[in-house]
């Protein structure tokens, strides 16, 4: 990170009591890094502010690098701020709510730091209701323009396993209502699809309506569309980065295998493939399905059979997923990430990224820059 101030801005190191830190006007001033130690009653902190801008701060020293690893998690919680720029009034909000819910910060330290992301990790001491702390901070979250996870602070750690939803997941699509607008029902198609995500339909019911409309598209077609799949940023940086951390990878989808091997064969690091089967007659499809159908049941149930098989306990697995039915995978592991969900799901998941890529993942398991850098070069 270049610690030199360029000349439309100043950008200095303070550490400040909380006291001055509440006390300081905070209008146009961006925290580029923070650290509050252990017994340490002063946050060290990174500040960056135009000329221009008044400050009654003094004696600043230069910039401090982003240390190659950040410090052990030791607190029963942990809060991660995400946002591409973190301004000083939104982590004052963040501070006042924390001090209002009588949590105990006892650390902090930053994740990242570059000029589109900041992340940083707060470590608190607190008996607290998950579901009710989790609601309220994804209000101020949204009243302040910021990302905020609540998690355990044990499961601020690389998982062993991480299962992933395929459609508006890994991939920007939903495979199924592509294949219907090129078979030209995609607006009845695209509607039950959308209702099954939000939970209005039952999913295997839907599925079989859907299929249905889909009776006569050839298997030349599919591998024509295949190759067009956009990936979702950042799911090829997080899937690279789960391998090279040892972690095994699946896919649970209810799209189609078709297009999971195809990502799986061509683009993404996955080791585990479960999902829909086509069903084919004479180079077309047939409009039935293939049982089982995987929906969310089968989905919370093909993670614990993974999780069984290799010998992991459920606090070693992940799973991230966008619909309705992903919620029963999601309620499973140690984190249940919503990513770019329904407002049913964002609402119902433990944990939810909406403002980034799926690597943004990737702090949620305690890892820096500096770490994520190393794994994505071997």
């Amino acid at each position: 990170m270049d610690a030199s101030p360029t000349a439309t801005q100043r950008q200095q190191a303070f550490s400040l009591t909380a006291a001055a830190l509440d006390s300081l006007a905070s209008d146009g001033i961006r925290v580029r890094y923070l650290r509050l130690d252990r017994g340490d009653d002063h946050w060290h902190l990174g500040l960056q502010w135009s000329p221009e801008q008044q400050t009654s701060l003094v004696n600043g020293e230069v910039f401090a690098a982003l240390p190659a690893a950040p410090a052990p998690v030791r607190a029963p919680w942990c809060l991660t701020l995400l946002t591409d720029t973190l301004q000083l009034a939104q982590l004052q909000a963040v501070r006042h709510f924390v001090a209002a819910q009588q949590w105990r910060l006892i650390a902090a330290d930053t994740l990242a730091c570059r000029e589109d992301c900041t992340v940083v990790r707060l470590q608190l001491d607190a008996a607290l209701d998950f579901h009710a702390a989790r609601q309220a901070l994804l209000a101020l979250a949204e009243r302040i323009g910021v990302e905020l996870v609540l998690q355990t602070g044990a499961s601020h750690k690389p998982p062993r396993l991480a299962c992933f939803d395929m459609d508006s997941t890994l991939i920007q699509a939903e495979v199924i209502d592509e294949l219907a607008k090129i078979a030209g029902v995609g607006h009845q198609v695209a509607e039950i699809t959308a209702a099954a995500m939000r939970g209005e339909l039952d999913f295997q019911q839907s599925f079989r309506k859907r299929m249905s409309l889909l009776r006569g598209f050839t298997e030349q077609s599919l591998s024509e569309i295949a190759p067009q799949l956009p990936l979702m940023t950042g799911a090829q940086r997080l899937l690279r980065a789960l391998r090279a951390l040892g972690c095994k990878t699946a896919i649970l989808s209810g799209g189609f295998t078709y297009f999971a091997h195809y990502l799986q064969a061509n683009h993404l690091a996955v080791d585990v493939v479960h999902a829909n089967q086509l069903e084919f007659e004479a180079g077309s499809l047939t409009g039935g399905v293939i049982e089982p159908i995987v929906d969310g049941a089968r989905k919370a149930l093909l993670l614990e059979e993974l999780a069984a098989e290799m010998e992991l306990s459920l606090d070693e697995v992940i799973a991230v997923g966008d619909g309705a039915n992903d919620l029963p995978m999601l309620s499973l592991g140690a984190l249940g990430i919503a990513f770019h969900a329904k407002p049913k799901v964002r609402a119902e998941a433990p944990q939810a990224i909406d403002r980034f890529g799926l690597d943004a993942a990737l702090y949620l398991f305690g890892l820096n820059d500096h770490q994520i850098a190393a794994l994505l070069e071997d």
